[in-house]
């Protein structure tokens, strides 16, 4: 498998938004920046592999060994993400970039090794779930994290105070989009939180726990 043909498998994936649905190599080709001729040679080439079924004219689908790849790539292309901005501390806009190629890395050993020194993380930065190594989600649920239990965990993903002195408090505590924040304890007189960010430690108010959203996966 190219890192090429990862690419592709990759964008089929998203594409057909997880459903395998049918995906038309016009389709592909806008999403890759690519011509549908070189795109129609490629599809040429996965359904050789058996990574995709390809009709003429009815377009392209994931075969189930195509599809299991493909989360594979996802998979440690958000771990790496992962990796870039909570313990490099990438930006946002920074860390796909670079994880993209990152992804191409063939050992999954060393995948498993990041998975587990990541503390099994179940959000990439984005708020996109990571699938398992199995190849399953556990669906991203948005709450305010004042509304959370203690113990959860999850990304900051929006605001919803966006006055001077609510993002000069954020900006002071080193909180912002893409930060993995975690519950420590909750204080039953005045609701106050004690919080872990990244590897940091910090107490905040109950109003400012009412500010910040957060996306997270519930346990099944």
């Amino acid at each position: 498998m190219t890192p090429a043909e990862e690419d592709y498998l990759k964008a089929i994936y998203y594409l057909d938004k997880g459903d395998n649905r049918t995906v038309s190599t016009n389709a592909i080709a806008e999403r890759m920046a690519t011509k549908p001729a070189s795109v129609t040679d490629m599809v040429k080439k996965l359904a050789k592999k058996d990574w995709v079924d390809h009709r003429m004219y009815k377009g392209v689908r994931l075969t189930e060994k195509g599809r299991s790849f493909a989360l594979s790539i996802i998979r440690k292309q958000h771990l790496w993400e992962v990796f870039l901005v909570q313990k490099l501390n990438f930006s946002l806009d920074a860390a796909p970039r670079i994880a993209e190629h990152l992804k191409h890395i063939k050992s999954l050993e060393l995948i498993d090794k990041l998975e587990g020194h990541l503390g099994f993380p179940q959000l990439a930065p984005s708020g996109e779930p990571i699938p398992s190594k199995e190849g399953r989600f556990k669906n991203a649920i948005k709450k305010l994290l004042s509304d959370l239990p203690v113990g959860a965990s999850g990304i900051c993903t929006a605001v919803k105070d966006s006055s001077p002195a609510f993002l000069k408090f954020l900006e002071k505590n080193r909180i912002g989009i893409g930060n993995s924040i975690r519950i420590l304890d909750k204080e039953e007189f005045d609701g106050s939180l004690g919080i872990q960010i990244d590897t940091r430690e910090i107490r905040i108010s109950e109003q400012m726990a009412s500010n910040i959203y957060l996306d997270f996966v519930e346990d099944n």
